[in-house]
Order: C-alpha cells, then structure tokens, then sequence
C-alpha cells in the first residue's frame, strides 16, 4: 500500500529554466552555451546545492574556468528570479493526491539563494506535508544520508513510499532503500506509473 509520495522539485514540479534566464539577457546560443559550462554544467553547480560553499565562492569558481566571460556570468547569476519556473500543473496535482489521502513531501537539491529569489516559482510547498531541500542540510542527493534523513524525519516506511525525480541516479538511491520510485518524464506518464503502482 502506498502512502506517501515524495517529489523532487527541479524538472518534475517546476523546471531548471537556466537557458531561458539566460536568453533573456540577449545572449545567442553560442554564448548561451559558454556561459552554461562554466556554470550550470561546472561541478561546483553541485556545491551550490549542498550549501557548505559561500556563493562568492562559488562564482569565482565559474569564472576561473572562463576568465574572459567573468562580467557575464556575474550578469546572469547576480538574480535568477527566472532560473526556476513553476509548472501549471504542480498545485492542482498535489491537490488531487491530497484529496485521495497521500500524504506528500519534497526531497530536492536546491540553493538558498534560488528558494530566496525564486519563491514565486515554488508557492506550491505551502500545499506539500513537509520535506527537504538540500542546502538546509549540507546535503544532496544521490547521498545515502539525505535519504535515511528523510526516512528518520518523517517517519517513513519506504515499503509504502514512490519518490518521484527526474534523474536516474537519484532515484537508483532511494530504491536501496527499498523505495518505490518513478523516474519522470512527464506528467502524464508520472500519473500512470503510479496508478500501476497503487494496484500493488
């Protein structure tokens, strides 16, 4: 019997939207690209999440790996209001499993700094029953910890638990755990996975 649901945030309720926050500066493809490597796709992207790195810190890590873009990637990472866009989908979704009894949480790798500027963007978490952002703990997924910390918080009986991420090794994670899980494509198919998932 499942009872609770948990959600990763990024791609599944709402979307990572870094190319189009930094289109909105201007910038073609090409740049769009170069400014991505130093950042988004930088392993220190990770850190960010984690939450143990000063942000200052961290950008100077993105601007060591391309010197010649620094007053560009300070441009688009000074605000990333637009970084997160909530998904229309999010609140009536949660809204429905609610209705049907599941009791709902969020296990997601996010910075301080994108919950801060991007609250807009995350204004269905008031409807969720708790859960964990990663920074908050120094923690991030995949990490074995971040999981058991979630499992010992909200007293949680994997066996009855689906977690829903966009990311095959996250989801990898929590099945050592003996969680059910469904890795997102959209969510239509997160919808129909877990109607397969309510007959067990």
């Amino acid at each position: 019997m499942i009872t609770t649901i948990i959600f990763d945030i990024g791609n599944v309720l709402a979307d990572f939207t870094w190319k189009e926050h930094y289109r909105s500066f201007g910038y073609d493809d090409a740049m769009v690209e170069r400014i991505a490597n130093a950042t988004v796709r930088h392993p220190m992207w990770n850190e960010n999440d984690k939450g143990v790195i000063s942000v200052e810190e961290i950008i100077q890590a993105f601007v060591d790996a391309d010197p010649e873009i620094e007053q560009d990637i300070r441009r688009v990472l000074d605000n990333v209001k637009t970084i997160v866009s909530r998904n229309d989908y999010a609140i009536p979704w949660i809204q429905d499993l609610k209705s049907k009894g599941y009791r709902l949480l969020y296990l997601s790798n996010f910075s301080e700094k994108a919950e801060t500027e991007c609250a807009y963007a995350l204004d269905f978490i008031p409807y969720l029953d708790g859960g964990i952002l990663s920074y908050q703990e120094k923690l991030i997924k995949p990490m074995p910890e971040i999981y058991e910390l979630l499992i010992k918080r909200y007293h949680l009986v994997p066996e009855e638990c689906v977690f829903i991420d966009d990311m095959p090794a996250n989801v990898e994670a929590a099945e050592k755990f003996g969680i059910h899980t469904i890795l997102f494509s959209n969510q239509a198919q997160a919808i129909e996975e877990l109607r397969k998932l309510e007959d067990l």
